[in-house]
C-alpha cells in the first residue's frame, strides 16, 4: 500500500511541473461559437469585456490599477451580487492556500509552509480603493481571495452594468504559478494578477476561494494598456496596438486580446525573444533569459519549429486554433496554461522541455477554448490533456509506439489500487491527497477518453473529439456534453460510461472463467460494464476475433471481429461458443480497456 501511494505521489510532481517586443497587427475577433445547444435549448453563458490601466514599478513590485468592466446578463436569472476573485490574496500567512498546503498528508513541495513564512513587503495582495455600479458607489468586502459585492441595484436579466474599480495590487515571491524572481530569476510571472469577475451559470456562482487548484472565467474582450520600466520585455495573451509609449524611463504598451476568458502576462530585462512564423498559421513567440546555460540556450531554439509541429497536430486533430499568435514564456514554477501562452520552467531536459510545452499548448484546446470549470471537472481538462498531448509526441517520434498512454493507464491501476480513490466529481480543492488529485485528473482522466475510443472505436473517438471542438469551443462544457457529443456520432447509448467510471470508483473486470472444449465462459468481475473484444486461438492453430456487446449500450463499434449476442450487466456470467475447440483466449488483446486485474484476462490450455 505505501509503495502504491508513493507511485501517486510520483505522478502528481510529474504532471504539475507542468530581444524586441511583441507587435502584432490586431486581427478581427475569432468566430462567434456556433450555437448548437448541445447542453438543452435553453443554454446561455454570461459575457464580460475588460478595460484596465496599470503601472508596475519593478522596484517595489506594487502596482496600481483602474478597471473598467462592462457586465452582460444572459442568464434568465436577476442577480442581485457579483462576487470578484482576488487571487494574489492567497500568497499571506493564515490564507486557505497557506493553511490546506500545511495540514494535507502530502503538501505541494513548491509551496509547503512557505507562504506562513512571507514578510509583509513579499506577500501578494489585491487591495479594493472603490467600486462602482453605473457610476454609484456600492459596497463590498473582502473575504479572503473573494470579493463579496453587494449590488445597489439588481442586474435584470438581458441587461449591461458596468462597473469601474480602482485597486492597489502587490506581487508575492514566486511560490505557485504566480509572482516575482522566481527559481531561475525571472522578473514577474503576472498570472491571475488583476480582480476577475467570477462565473455565474445555470448552477449559480462560482466563487471558490484559491486554495490550491485551477481556474473559472468568463469569457470577454480584454483591453490592457501596461506601464512598466522600458527595458523590461514583456509576453502574454494578446496583440500590441502599436509602438510603445515611453516617456522618461518608463513605457506604456496597449494589448487587446479578443474572445479569452483571462490575461497574462510576464516581464524581464534580460528575455531574449524569438518570433518562429508558421506558414499559414499563427506566429510563435519564445520568451527565455539571455543567461541560461548553453545547453539550455539551444534547446529554447530547438522547441520552436517542434512547438510548431505540435500546434499543427492539435490543429488537425481537434480544430483550427483561432488566434494569430502563441507565446512560450519561461516563468512560473513548472508548466501553466494560460490564454494564447504558457509559463514553463527553462532549465530543462530537452525530453521535458517539449513535453511540458506539448501539454500546456494542448491545454489551449482542453480548457482554453473548451473552457470546462477546472474546479469541479478537472479531469476534463488534465485528463484529456493529457491523452491528446501524448498522442501529439508520439507522432514525433521516429518509432511511434503502439499505445502512448501506457503511463496514463498505469497511473490509473496504482489509483484504483491504493484504497485512497475519489471518484471524478470531486471538487478539485477537496481530494483528501495531492497525489490521489494528480493521478485521477491526469491519469485517469486521460484513461477516460482513451479507453472511450475503445468502447466506441478510435475512428468515432475521432470524430467525437472534432465534433465536441465544433459544438463547444467558446463555451462551458460539461461531462455530460462529451458523452451526448459521442451518442450523436455513434447513436449509441453511453450515459452509463460516465455514470461508472466518472462518478464512482467502479472498477472494470473481467475474467475467463473456464474454458470447456468450444465454449468459453467469461466472468465479470468487478462492477463496471463493458463491451469486449475478445481473441481466441483454435487448436488447428487458426485464430478469431470475437466482439462481445454490451446490451445496455444499445449498439456495436464498427469491428471486423465476429460479433456474438449482447451480454446484459446484471449476468455475471456469460457463454461464448466457438465453431473449434479451443487453444487459448484473451480479454481485450488491445490492454485499451482499464482492466485492474489482466491476470485472469489470459487463458491458455
Amino acid at each position: 500500500m505505501k509503495k502504491l501511494f508513493q507511485i501517486l505521489i510520483i505522478i502528481s510532481l510529474i504532471y504539475s511541473c507542468k530581444s524586441s517586443d511583441n507587435i502584432i497587427p490586431n486581427p478581427p475577433s475569432p468566430p462567434a461559437p456556433p450555437m448548437v445547444k448541445a447542453q438543452g435549448n435553453s443554454y446561455w453563458q454570461q459575457h464580460v469585456d475588460y478595460k484596465m490601466d496599470i503601472d508596475m514599478d519593478v522596484n517595489t513590485y506594487q502596482y496600481k490599477g483602474d478597471q473598467t468592466l462592462v457586465y452582460s446578463n444572459n442568464s434568465p436569472d436577476v442577480l442581485n451580487r457579483v462576487y470578484y476573485h482576488l487571487y494574489f490574496n492567497a500568497f499571506q500567512p493564515g490564507s486557505e492556500m497557506d493553511v490546506r498546503s500545511r495540514t494535507i498528508a502530502d503538501p505541494d513541495r513548491r509551496v509547503g509552509d512557505r507562504i506562513s513564512k512571507l514578510k509583509p513587503n513579499e506577500i501578494g495582495y489585491i487591495k479594493v480603493n472603490s467600486l462602482s455600479q453605473n457610476g454609484t458607489p456600492i459596497t463590498y468586502e473582502t473575504v479572503g481571495t473573494v470579493l463579496e459585492v453587494k449590488l445597489n441595484k439588481p442586474i435584470q436579466p438581458g441587461e449591461k452594468v458596468t462597473f469601474k474599480m480602482n485597486f492597489d495590487g502587490q506581487v508575492p515571491v514566486q511560490i505557485r504559478r504566480s509572482g516575482r524572481n522566481n527559481a531561475e530569476g525571472v522578473a514577474l510571472s503576472m498570472t491571475q494578477w488583476y480582480p476577475k469577475l467570477a462565473e455565474y451559470d445555470d448552477e449559480g456562482w462560482h466563487a471558490d476561494p484559491y486554495i490550491g487548484r485551477e481556474f473559472h472565467g468568463v469569457w470577454g474582450d480584454f483591453d490592457v494598456s501596461l506601464t512598466i520600466d522600458k527595458d523590461y520585455v514583456v509576453g502574454g495573451t494578446g496583440y500590441l496596438q502599436g509602438e510603445p509609449a515611453i516617456k522618461g524611463n518608463k513605457k506604456t504598451m496597449r494589448f487587446k486580446a479578443p474572445k479569452v476568458h483571462d490575461f497574462t502576462w510576464a516581464a524581464d530585462p534580460d528575455y531574449i525573444h524569438d518570433v518562429y512564423q508558421m506558414p499559414n498559421g499563427p506566429t510563435l513567440n519564445f520568451y527565455y533569459k539571455k543567461n541560461l546555460p548553453a545547453e539550455n540556450l539551444k534547446y529554447w531554439k530547438d522547441l520552436q519549429p517542434d512547438t510548431a509541429k505540435l500546434m499543427r497536430f492539435f490543429s488537425e486533430n481537434v480544430g483550427e486554433y483561432p488566434y494569430d499568435q502563441y507565446s512560450v514564456i519561461q516563468g512560473g514554477d513548472g508548466g501553466m496554461e494560460y490564454a494564447m501562452s504558457t509559463l514553463i520552467t527553462g532549465k530543462r531536459s530537452y525530453g521535458s522541455l517539449l513535453g511540458v510545452t506539448a501539454h500546456e499548448l494542448a491545454h489551449t484546446w482542453f480548457q482554453f477554448l473548451l473552457a470546462t470549470n477546472e474546479a469541479k471537472h478537472e479531469w476534463m481538462d488534465e485528463g484529456f490533456t493529457s491523452y491528446i498531448s501524448a498522442l501529439a509526441m508520439n507522432s514525433l517520434r521516429d518509432e511511434p509506439r503502439e499505445n502512448p498512454l501506457t503511463g496514463s493507464y498505469r497511473g490509473y491501476f496504482a489509483l484504483a489500487s491504493s484504497g485512497r480513490e475519489q471518484p471524478l466529481t470531486t471538487h478539485a480543492d477537496r481530494y483528501a491527497y495531492n497525489g490521489v488529485y494528480g493521478a485521477a485528473a491526469y491519469s485517469k482522466g486521460a484513461v477516460f477518453i482513451a479507453q472511450l475510443g475503445y468502447v466506441i472505436g478510435e475512428d468515432n473517438l475521432k470524430k467525437t473529439l472534432k465534433k465536441y471542438f465544433n459544438d463547444f469551443a467558446f463555451k462551458h462544457p460539461k461531462p455530460m456534453d462529451i458523452v451526448r457529443t459521442a451518442e450523436r456520432v455513434t447513436d449509441f447509448e453511453l450515459d452509463w460510461y460516465l455514470i461508472d467510471f466518472a462518478q464512482t470508483t467502479n472498477t472494470i473486470d473481467y475474467g475467463v472463467k473456464s474454458v470447456d472444449e468450444s465454449t468459453i465462459t467469461l466472468e465479470r468481475i468487478g462492477l463496471m460494464p463493458m463491451p469486449l473484444d475478445i481473441s481466441v486461438t483454435y487448436t488447428d492453430g487458426s485464430k478469431e476475433d470475437f466482439y462481445v456487446p454490451l446490451q445496455m449500450m444499445r449498439g456495436e463499434k464498427p469491428t471486423n471481429a465476429t460479433i456474438v449476442s449482447d451480454w446484459a450487466w446484471a449476468y455475471p456470467t456469460y457463454d461464448l461458443k466457438t465453431s473449434k475447440p479451443v487453444k487459448s483466449v484473451e480479454i481485450d488483446p488491445s490492454q485499451l480497456m482499464a482492466d485492474i486485474d489482466r491476470a485472469n484476462n489470459v487463458v491458455n490450455l
